[in-house]
């Protein structure tokens, strides 16, 4: 009995001390992986995703779509349209699947892409034999294609059953041949121009995230379903471009340089009071009667001004009181030398009143107002200049601004004879944008505002930022300077250099510019032809210039039979748009007669999304009615309407714009 107690504790023992022995080693083991857990969570993270995840997954970027760029009428100029590119994963699709639907496939295929059905066959039956996981099948599609390709049998069935992979992929689209390339630029990344260079930060949205996976050495698999950050796209920037000025600015530029056989030109056109772009256009010849818009001229090349500069000293002398209507100005013959210096004049000669320096365009006459008066401190002139910020580099949105250029008595090139060229337009250079500014803030009764690019800025229907005019010289010169200006400037296109642009029926103020360039090469001169102004000049809205260069000599090469019928083709096209803005002048000669405007309402009959015959109908009645049924109309004239476009029987939708030609 006792023995056999014995032999129980003994075994009891053993069995205690082993199980102590299996816990501790258990304990042991578990303190191992609880220690291995944290070693791998706090100082291997790194090596294991060496080691791992970073040898078989990569971060990707998710490219964000760039903002639309839009005209001030909401049309858009350039926009980001999504291309698609199909993969297959041969490893996701089930044999049975596969096998089933495979000749219902190659039939598809073979239809969409016009080659036979063997082809597709051949290709698809090799890759699912090597179980290629990310083959690429089509690249480029666009939404139609994709929206087609799949609903194909086997790619129906999606990616994890079907193979089918879709990687979208961005490209940017010009959407008008309205404005060219130059205008609206490009930002590739490593260089910005234009428009889209301008509001790039606007425009370019966040870049998302998403893993892929590697499949072999040289492909990755995207996977959508793990760690996807989505991208944020861009923001919608309207620019102030008026497509319609912009249209005919564009066709009368282009018209003018195929007629003289130019080498380039460029138009602004800038609203008066706000300061907006309402047009730009630069066009450069490529061959015989062809020319782009390739490169911008207006902001980016600086060009000594020529004749239209004496807008801008003449306006110092006036403001300094030192000229008004009655000064009088000895021109002589034509020709006068002064430090050396010959300067001519190629209108005649004779005595001239302040109007008539501007209104002929005499270098005589400005050259020896401006020495007579600055010829023993020019810092008094040059300070007008600096206070109407003609020194300074523009401070606009556009990238490449050229940077003006004036000479000074600082300069090694300044002589006694210096201040006199820069009377009547040389020693000196400015981008034309420049220029444009100074005579937009004549227009505007002496304040001028600073170019204005941009409209708006939007998001998701949400306006961001709304622009507003800036100032950038409050009072250029007094109200008495800036009307004499104004007085003299529409005299040079009554009874001067650019009356060959002369209607009554509308006032045009503006000034003629002919300037010979590189002058010190050999070989044949080269001229630059330009006009600058505002209309209507009573009541200025709008302010524009034009420059055509290296026109064909024999066929001319003056401002005024150059480039001055460019913008009377611009100013006519642009003013005068609704039939309440009628000449008061026209009123009372009772040349328009208001009551023939106010005939009883025509109910327009029109059918759903097609064009009525509105010809013949009064303006006034029937404008409103197609805008209360939500179409854009844009029209020209006054009285009943002559022209339309769209023609009768047209489709057109909602929010589509309709051009009219009124006439009394």
């Amino acid at each position: 009995m006792i023995n056999q107690n014995n032999d129980y504790e003994k075994k009891r023992s053993n069995a205690l001390k082993w199980g102590y022995l299996f816990v501790l080693g258990a304990f042991v083991l578990f303190v191992i992986f609880l220690g291995r857990i944290l070693v791998l969570q706090n100082t291997n993270v790194q090596e294991f995703e060496d080691n791992y995840i970073s040898k078989n997954y990569r971060e990707a970027t998710l490219k964000a779509a760039r903002g639309n760029l839009y005209a001030s009428d909401g049309s858009i100029l350039a926009t980001t349209v999504m291309r698609y590119d199909v993969y297959l994963d041969f490893k996701s699709m089930r044999d049975t699947i596969y096998n089933n639907n495979i000749v219902a496939l190659t039939d598809s295929l073979s239809k969409m892409f016009d080659k036979p059905r063997s082809y597709f066959r051949a290709k698809l039956d090799a890759q699912n034999k090597k179980n290629n996981q990310y083959y690429l099948l089509a690249k480029g599609l666009d939404f139609d294609e994709y929206d087609r390709i799949r609903s194909f049998p086997i790619f129906i069935k999606g990616k994890n059953k079907g193979g089918f992979i879709i990687q979208r992929n961005f490209r940017r689209e010009l959407a008008t041949s309205q404005i060219g390339a130059g205008t609206i630029g490009m930002d590739n990344g490593e260089s910005k121009s234009g428009l889209e260079g301008a509001f790039s930060k606007f425009l370019t949205g966040i870049d998302g995230t998403r893993l892929e996976q590697r499949i072999n050495s040289s492909q990755w698999k995207p996977i959508d379903y793990w760690k996807v950050q989505e991208p944020v796209d861009g923001q919608d920037v309207y620019t102030t471009l008026d497509l319609r000025i912009q249209d005919i600015a564009h066709s009368a530029l282009e018209n003018q340089l195929v007629k003289f056989d130019a080498d380039h030109g460029c138009v602004v056109v800038m609203e008066v009071e706000t300061g907006k772009i309402r047009a730009m256009v630069n066009l450069r010849r490529t061959e015989p009667g062809i020319y782009v818009d390739a490169y911008n001229y207006a902001v980016k090349d600086a060009q000594e001004p020529g004749s239209t500069f004496k807008t801008v000293s003449l306006l110092a002398a006036m403001d300094d009181g030192f000229i008004d209507e009655n000064t009088k100005v000895n021109i002589g013959n034509g020709i006068w030398t002064y430090a050396g210096q010959r300067i001519t004049d190629g209108h005649g000669g004779g005595t001239y009143d302040v109007s008539d320096v501007l209104a002929k365009s005499s270098n005589v006459g400005a050259a020896k107002i401006i020495t007579q008066h600055y010829g023993d401190k020019p810092e008094v002139f040059l300070n007008h200049l600096k206070r109407w910020k003609m020194f300074d580099k523009m401070q606009i949105e556009l990238p490449g601004i050229a940077k003006p250029s004036i000479q000074t008595p600082q300069s090694k090139r300044w002589n006694k004879a210096t201040l006199a060229s820069l009377g009547y337009g040389y020693s000196s250079s400015f981008p034309l944008l420049q220029l444009v500014t100074f005579y937009n803030g004549v227009a505007n009764k002496g304040k001028m505002v600073k170019p204005l690019f941009i409209d708006k800025i939007m998001k998701d229907g949400n306006v961001l930022y709304n622009s507003k005019p800036e100032v950038m010289v409050k009072r250029m010169a007094s109200e008495k300077a800036i009307t004499m200006m104004t007085n003299a400037l529409t005299k040079a296109v009554e009874k001067g250099t650019a009356r060959s642009i002369y209607t009554p029926n509308l006032k045009i103020a503006g000034k003629t510019g002919t300037a010979r360039f590189e002058y010190w090469k050999p070989g044949p001169m080269k001229y630059q032809a330009s006009f600058a102004g505002f209309y209507p000049s009573d009541n200025p809205k709008y302010t524009c210039i034009v420059v055509v260069n290296q026109p064909d000599t024999s066929k001319g090469f003056y401002g005024g039979s150059v480039s001055a019928p460019v913008f009377k083709e611009i100013a006519g096209k642009t003013f005068l748009k609704t039939p309440l803005n009628v000449e008061k002048e026209m009123l009372v000669e009772h040349k328009v007669n208001l009551n023939k405007m106010v005939e009883p309402n025509v109910k327009l009959n029109v059918r759903k999304d097609s064009m009525p015959n509105v010809v013949g109908l009064i303006g006034k009645n029937v404008i409103p009615q197609l805008e209360n049924m939500g179409y854009r109309v844009d029209y020209k004239g006054v009285g009943k309407i002559k022209g339309q476009f769209p023609a009768e029987g047209a489709h057109i939708g909602k929010n589509q714009k309709i051009y009219l030609e009124l006439q009394n």
